[in-house]
């Protein structure tokens, strides 16, 4: 069979494809780039997922064609298989693609090859725009291609690679995904050599660690040990009066599993971190499956804003210590020392909170919230009367030398204290020094050679 050969370009048109330019419109130009989407694409719809980009390629001033670039599907069979990560590398790096999402090129100004010039423009700056507008570049770029009404032949111009047709569920809005029974072409494409080594690696490049704080950080905790973790808190009373679908041991132990990963615990972070769970994770935490049996409900803001709020602190603070019990084991003897201390909690507006470890191992005991206009020696006070401490040494700042504070240590909780003094409590300095006057009289200490002084006995 013949060849046929491309058709050759006037020079008119040799002269557009080299004067064409491509650049990310300018926030005055946003309204009029959706206008012409939604009136010419064949989609007409406007609007992007996620993180995102839109482009013009112009001549002379003159709009050709326009592109946009948003957030990667987050379920595609081919491309995790192209990619070679795992589910969990994929959830933390997944922003380190990018979707072109629409492309569209004014019929009555297209040439041969125009397409594929502004794709090849595009992608020479895509990169480092998406490091100037997010903080981080991406890797990789994806596109899906309707069969029916197009070859992709610009997509194979500029060096993509056909990966297959998709199961016909387009991205509704984030992690959300509705059928249209239109399956497409996937094509995909490395932006820099060995991408898909950097995605399926290890560890990532310092220059991209900024696209994995982006997202959620990982549960690290199995299903077996998120239902044995969810145990421990079925016992929570539940202030609720209405039908909830998540039960407080199940919240908690979301709330939990995000303070190990290191989640900031507000209502926004903790509703951001379940939906990062595994469908596995949700099983087990037994999350709803409402309305599709396919897709777990994950609770929301305001499900969390509610626990947060109304939870039983005290009945909370004994389910943990008897969950720490259980992953630690029985305290070990010679972790025989305590501190009592109090810190203001990171992004809480000026909450303090007292709490008591154990020096050696750092086992938990509790905490106490400072009540608004006190100060820390109440609420430590009232620490030491529930904590575990029994048979312990208690150690604590000087701002806990308080008569009562010994009292309660020995007398109520049969433990010993080690309190410290500053000079300018000046009435417990003066006590001490009476005491140690009587002690001197009465006995002479050994020096740390662990000889004694010659008395002249």
């Amino acid at each position: 069979m013949k060849r046929t050969s491309a058709p050759s370009l006037t020079t008119e048109e040799q002269a557009l494809l080299e004067r064409v330019a491509v650049r990310l419109i300018r926030p005055e130009e946003r309204a009029h780039f959706d206008q012409v989407l939604m009136a010419e694409h064949y989609l007409h719809c406007a609007d992007l997922v996620g993180e995102q980009l839109r482009y013009v390629a112009e001549v002379g001033g003159q709009w050709v064609a326009l592109l946009a670039w948003s957030a990667p599907a987050f379920r595609l069979k081919d491309r995790e298989q192209w990619l070679g990560w795992t589910n969990a590398q994929k959830r933390r790096r997944l922003s380190l693609l990018a979707n072109n999402s629409r492309f569209f090129v004014f019929p009555d100004r297209s040439v041969p090859n125009l397409a594929s010039r502004v794709m090849k423009l595009c992608l020479q700056r895509l990169a480092a725009d998406w490091q100037a507008a997010y903080g981080h570049p991406v890797l990789g770029v994806e596109s899906f291609v309707d069969s029916q009404r197009f070859r992709g032949t610009c997509y194979k111009a500029s060096g993509w690679t056909l990966l297959g047709q998709t199961q016909g569920y387009r991205r509704a809005r984030q992690d959300y995904y509705v059928a249209h029974d239109r399956p497409k072409q996937l094509w995909v494409k490395e932006l820099q050599p060995g991408a898909r080594t950097i995605l399926r690696g290890r560890n990532l490049p310092q220059a991209l660690q900024p696209a994995a704080r982006h997202q959620p950080p990982e549960c690290h905790q199995t299903p077996a040990e998120l239902e044995r973790m969810r145990g421990f808190f079925t016992g929570l009373p539940d202030w609720r009066t209405r039908r909830c679908p998540y039960a407080v041991s199940t919240l908690v132990t979301v709330a939990v599993c995000a303070m190990l990963s290191g989640v900031c615990l507000g209502q926004r972070d903790l509703a951001a971190f379940a939906a990062g769970l595994t469908a596995a994770q949700m099983t087990a935490l037994n999350f709803p499956r409402h309305g599709n049996p396919r897709r777990h409900q994950v609770p929301g803001e305001t499900t969390f804003f509610r626990l947060l709020t109304h939870l039983d602190s005290r009945a909370l603070e004994q389910a943990l210590l008897d969950w720490q019990n259980h992953v630690l084991g029985p305290r070990p003897a010679d972790d025989d020392q305590v501190a009592v201390d109090g810190k203001e909690l990171l992004n809480s507006q000026g909450q303090q909170i007292v709490s008591a470890y154990t020096v050696k191992g750092g086992r938990w005991l509790g905490s106490e919230a400072v009540a608004p206009g006190s100060n820390e020696i109440p609420a430590a006070q009232t620490l030491l009367r529930r904590a575990p401490i029994e048979g312990l040494l208690v150690t604590a700042d000087a701002l806990h030398t308080q008569s009562e504070t010994a009292r309660i240590i020995v007398q109520e909780k049969g433990a010993d204290y080690l309190l410290t003094a500053k000079g300018n409590q000046k009435q417990i300095a003066a006590n001490l020094r009476q005491l140690y006057s009587g002690w001197t009289r009465a006995f002479s200490p050994s020096p740390a050679d662990g000889h004694r002084p010659n008395t002249g006995a």
